[in-house]
């Protein structure tokens, strides 16, 4: 019988380096600064840590040959330490964090680090991908690239909804406009600059609906999180953060082929969270939750993961969480207050990670700018997924106080 890992793990200290294009620094320095925070924080040294997973999606573009955990052992020069390079495609932060917090569950190690972290200014990565050749069907080639595969969900929800163009595109520009506001006020965002909801709509389009400030950019980062069995971490600090529950699920890849999927929710989501919220003993999320880290790489994707996560009523948003303003930081179910992917960054390896940092941040009544502090958060859930609707691998994990 499964034990499961609710308080069997204490996160000790969090770092995170700044997001954004990066050309002063490589992936080794991003590493560093994430790291060298989190050591801080955790008032330890680097030596002292015993085990390192590291989350990379681009490794081998970034190290010039085999996408191992080399390039964290030449980065801090941990001298032997083991170093597990995992992969998850955009979840693969949040894998690694849920590689080291089972490594410690499993009394292999009694302190680790999980890393995040992507360089992807340099290797002209462009972030749109490309299809097949000679799949490009009206319908179905849209899945060549991530904005054509959300923007059929966006198209997909209008219409199962009953929303008209302009109101679907307000609602997704609203999103937008509280990212960019949070992302001013977080000194370690790529994108800290506001816009309006008449700049979303106004702005080109990249894949109808979807215009350039209903996607991410194209970011390096990198953020670490040290953990220790959660009955040792007050011998290192006093507002230590246990990890609650964790969940994972992997989409078998039919989606775009199955009649009954009709993009308008994340199945893998939804099994995520309800593995996780078991776990976690998370019986009501409206009491229970007191902020969400969700992966927004579209704000189609933050409202469909906001639905996904069971946060609100499928095809209610508008009036649960638009009309309320209940996702900004005074709200009754802030969300993404970091700035999320869309402002802060999506450096694809480091997100889940990233995401992490801020929830342990909002806990710990630590957030770098008063403004954006959540008034006695608790209870914070992450979100990070990977692959696209209809094919996603998503994880979720619940993290709180003792």
């Amino acid at each position: 019988m499964s034990e499961g890992i609710r308080d069997k793990v204490a996160i000790i200290g969090v770092g995170c380096s700044r997001f954004g294009e990066r050309w002063d620094a490589g992936i080794e320095d991003l590493i560093k600064e994430a790291s060298v925070e989190a050591c801080e924080d955790a008032g330890i040294e680097i030596r002292d840590i015993q085990a390192i997973w590291l989350g990379t999606a681009q490794g081998s573009q970034q190290t010039g040959g085999v996408p191992t955990g080399i390039v964290v052992s030449q980065s801090l020069q941990t001298q032997g330490t083991p170093v597990t390079r995992v992969e998850n495609a955009c979840a693969s932060g949040q894998e690694a964090v849920r590689g080291a917090a089972y490594g410690v569950a499993s009394g292999a190690y009694d302190l680790v680090m999980a890393i995040g972290a992507e360089k992807l200014k340099d290797t002209g990565y462009g972030g749109l991908g490309g299809g097949a050749p000679g799949k490009w069907e009206p319908v179905y080639g849209a899945f060549g690239s991530a904005p054509g595969r959300y923007a059929m969900a966006a198209t997909a929800y209008f219409a199962k909804y009953g929303l008209a163009f302009e109101e679907g595109k307000r609602i997704l520009a609203e999103i937008s406009v509280k990212s960019h506001y949070y992302g001013v006020k977080n000194p370690k965002a790529h994108l800290r600059r506001e816009v309006t909801v008449e700049e979303v709509l106004n702005a080109p389009l990249i894949a109808w609906p979807l215009g350039l400030f209903d996607c991410c950019g194209v970011t390096d980062g990198a953020a670490a999180a040290i953990m220790v069995p959660a009955s040792m971490a007050k011998k290192y600090r006093k507002d230590y953060i246990n990890i609650k529950g964790i969940g994972i699920s992997a989409g078998a890849g039919w989606g775009k082929e199955r009649e009954d999927y009709d993009f308008t929710y994340w199945d893998a989501t939804q099994m995520a969270a309800r593995q996780a919220y078991s776990e976690a003993g998370i019986k009501d999320v409206h009491k229970q939750i007191d902020l969400v880290e969700l992966h927004d790489c579209f704000s189609i994707a933050e409202l469909i993961a906001t639905e996904s996560l069971f946060l609100c009523e499928a095809g209610k948003y508008k009036q649960e969480f638009t009309d309320r303003r209940a996702y900004y930081h005074d709200g009754e179910m802030p969300v993404n207050v970091s700035g999320g992917l869309k402002s802060f960054g999506h450096p694809i390896g480091a997100s889940g990670c990233r995401e992490t940092y801020e929830i342990c941040k909002q806990i710990q009544g630590k957030a770098q700018e008063p403004s954006r502090q959540i008034k006695d958060a608790m209870i914070g859930l992450s979100h990070n997924q990977g692959g696209h609707p209809g094919r996603f691998v998503c994880g979720v994990i619940i993290y709180g106080m003792p």
